[in-house]
């Protein structure tokens, strides 16, 4: 059975794959397909593929980079890699939440500069989670585990579904989370009308997938003051990061961190290898079928 790999990957999941299959230069005439996030398997890379495969395997929970469509109608299998990010990524969610209203990568920032400072009682005063109300978008495993965590600094929470009216969810929350897909109806699902409907002292916190936001309004709802701030693992057209967000000092930023441990890492491929094992080596559905 041959594998194509679209991207390097880490060398526990490479020495795996290589136990139990033959890894190809490219996809042509493959069986099955570990692909990384930044690859577009639409139906032009699935038809350069063959007929004769039989999975993509997704080293990722999301599966926004594949065409589900044109893959069903070409039999071909869709696997993803849940659950094993579940707790990093919402633990790297809390800590962007922290660090922006703490104000702590603004201080790391600013003693980097080399900026004079000394301790005062009105010196960089920021904002605890204790008592706010953290809007959660998307109450799936990782929005709930979010949940989870924050309750534990004393945040309540409030769970609000893509399909179900944000409204109310906006309008009331000191911190609007987003943990849910990215797919047609939630592209720029947070928009200029959703950003205009938060409070003034509201943030806003992304770790789902960087054009679930409409980074353009983004920019100017903080410009504006209509938001008060913004914690972004993830960008609209990543890795471009637009210079506004990159000015403001009302914006934390990191590079796309949330599954981002060794062992995380290594547990999505091996995830990844056992559905590549289960439908070529043994006939069997993917328990992570998509």
């Amino acid at each position: 059975m041959r594998i194509y790999v679209t991207g390097p990957i880490p060398s526990a999941t490479a020495s795996a794959l290589a136990a139990d299959f033959d890894l190809a230069a490219g996809p042509e005439g493959v069986d099955g397909i570990l692909s990384l996030l930044t690859t577009s398997v639409d139906g032009d890379y699935l038809d350069r593929a063959g007929p004769q495969l039989r999975i993509v395997a997704n080293y990722a929970v999301g599966v926004n980079n594949i065409d589900l469509a044109a893959a069903r109608a070409r039999g071909v299998l869709v696997a993803n890699t849940p659950d094993v990010l579940t707790r990093p990524t919402a633990e790297l969610t809390v800590t962007l939440m922290l660090s922006l209203l703490r104000r702590v990568t603004e201080g790391d920032r600013l003693i980097r500069r080399r900026e004079p400072w000394g301790f005062s009682l009105e010196f960089m005063l920021g904002e605890s989670l204790d008592g706010k109300l953290v809007g959660i978008v998307g109450p799936g495993r990782i929005g709930r585990e979010t949940a989870r965590l924050v309750e534990a600094f004393g945040a309540r929470t409030m769970f609000v579904g893509t399909d179900d009216d944000l409204g109310a969810l906006i309008a009331a929350a000191d911190v609007v989370s987003l943990h849910c897909p990215l797919t047609p109806e939630t592209h720029h699902l947070i928009d200029a009308a959703a950003l205009a409907a938060m409070r003034p002292s509201a943030v806003l916190v992304n770790a789902a997938r960087g054009p679930v936001v409409d980074e353009r309004a983004l920019v100017d709802a903080l410009r504006s003051g209509s938001i008060a701030g913004a914690a972004l693992d993830v960008y609209e057209r990543e890795p471009e990061v637009s210079d506004e967000l990159l000015a403001m000092e009302n914006v934390v930023l990191s590079p796309h961190l949330g599954s981002a441990t060794r062992t995380t890492r290594e547990a999505m491929g091996m995830l990844a290898v056992e559905a590549l094992r289960g439908v070529l080596l043994r006939d069997e559905e993917p328990p992570n079928l998509v």
